[in-house]
């Protein structure tokens, strides 16, 4: 059956992690995932937190990155959308995952890891990839897996993201759910310093996994797993 998987991986082992040691508060966000081979497996991402210059001069100076290319910039919010071509040995990586049949449905970095979420066929091939990864050195955690028959919402089957956990967290702790609220999207943005608007969409994409979460296990429209892959 159709297996869908988040897998978390140390940034230190694979791509970009010299440029989130310069940049620590740097945000990612994979907008399109494009198998052009293995140096352009994962060439779009979304990139803010930092100032352009200083995005751009980490970039130069990271050896996991071959050459990047800015293509827009979004709103006011100073985010940047570029193509990041990988050096050849990160290619290894990618290789893994499409050679057992996988499909990158889409990522998340930061400083300390990638989580990364996959599709595959059946489960013995997640099985196989995450074997490979391991004897590459890659530090490899399995957070979740969902066998999804063919009418299954796949944009829902990603656990919360780190930010997005911090995101729901505090909007819980600080009041924002309560009737009435006891403190606006506006101010809780301001805490967490991010604009509204990047929180609304942190929020509403956290509830959106919660809820499908909650409607699955009651209905058992789709079996979740806490076991390992192998």
């Amino acid at each position: 059956m159709t297996t869908v998987t988040e897998l978390a991986l140390t940034s230190g082992d694979v791509a970009l992690a010299e440029t989130f040691e310069a940049l620590p508060d740097l945000e990612m966000r994979i907008k399109s995932v494009v198998a052009e081979g293995p140096k352009q497996t994962m060439p779009l991402v979304w990139i803010a937190g930092e100032p352009k210059a200083e995005i751009e001069g980490a970039l130069s100076g990271d050896p996991s990155v071959e050459r990047f290319d800015c293509l827009l910039a979004e709103g006011d919010d100073g985010e940047w959308l570029y193509r990041v071509e990988y050096a050849s040995g990160i290619g290894e990586l990618y290789s893994a995952i499409v050679s057992n049949d996988g499909t990158i449905l889409d990522a998340q970095c930061s400083a300390s890891n990638w989580t990364v979420r996959l599709l595959f066929p059946e489960r013995d091939r997640l099985s196989a990839a995450v074997g490979e990864l391991e004897e590459q050195g890659i530090t490899v955690d399995v957070r979740r897996m969902v066998e999804a028959g063919r009418n299954a919402d796949l944009d829902a089957t990603a656990a919360l993201t780190d930010a997005q956990e911090e995101a729901i967290n505090e909007a819980y702790e600080r009041g924002y759910y309560d009737v009435p609220r006891r403190i606006s999207l506006e101010d809780l943005a301001a805490g967490l310093g991010i604009s509204h608007q990047a929180l609304s969409e942190r929020l509403r994409r956290a509830n959106k996994v919660l809820a499908s979460e909650q409607i699955g296990e009651a209905g058992r429209g789709g079996a979740t797993t806490e076991r390992a892959a192998r």
